[in-house]
């Protein structure tokens, strides 16, 4: 009697391959999505960390943004200037201008002109030096401090000697103050004698209507 071997042992042996390959596939699948899951949160964190920098490179801009230019003030300065004019003009006195006033200025600050002042022979353009003296000569007068003509008894009065003069004795000359007298004074220590009468101009300050006034009350 031939023995025959039982075929189910082999049909079970066949059965267990695939449900082997079963039960491994679900495992792969959940290592993809873990690996998928861990790329798109490494690709958010990424994001915000770059949507954080960004922000925080934008406000540092601002922040560092330049200020608004300011315009420049053209308003002249506070220095105070005083003069005295005297003359042909409403109110004579001794008036306080500020750096950079004119001669005109001067003018308007005593009450202007009088009608029968001599406008040609004031420069009101020139600016107004600290000290001086601004004389306004009335029409038809002659330079002031003039000797009387001959014939009318006064004695002509004797020239300022500029190479010895003091302050005092420049400043009773006209359109010369304080300030005007120590500016001859220091230029005569600075340069050495007056050689000559017009070596004034070289004073600053003096321009040709003020030598005109003094050319003939000073000598060297």
């Amino acid at each position: 009697m031939t023995l025959q071997s039982d075929p189910r042992p082999a049909h079970r042996a066949s059965e267990r391959t695939p449900v082997s390959l079963r039960s491994r596939r679900p495992a792969r699948v959940r290592l993809g999505i873990s690996a998928l899951l861990v790329l798109l949160i490494g690709g958010l964190s990424v994001a915000v960390v770059i949507s954080l920098l960004g922000s925080a490179g934008s406000t540092s801009t601002l922040a560092v943004s330049p200020p608004p230019t300011l315009p420049t003030s053209t308003e002249p300065s506070g220095v105070a200037v005083y003069v005295h004019i005297l003359g042909a003009v409403a109110a004579p006195g001794v008036y306080q201008l500020r750096d950079g006033d004119r001669v005109l200025d001067a003018v308007a600050a005593a009450g202007g002109f009088t009608p029968n002042a001599d406008q040609r022979g004031v420069n009101l353009a020139r600016f107004a030096v600290d000290g001086e003296q601004i004389l306004v000569p009335e029409i038809g007068a002659g330079p002031p401090g003039t000797a009387a003509p001959p014939g009318g008894g006064a004695t002509a009065p004797s020239k300022v000697n500029l190479n010895t003069a003091t302050s005092e004795q420049l400043e009773e000359l006209p359109r010369l103050g304080p300030e005007m007298a120590s500016r001859i004074i220091a230029w005569r220590d600075a340069n050495g004698p007056f050689t000559a009468v017009e070596d004034l101009m070289n004073v600053t300050g003096i321009g040709e209507k003020t030598f005109d006034a003094l050319k003939d009350l000073v000598t060297v």
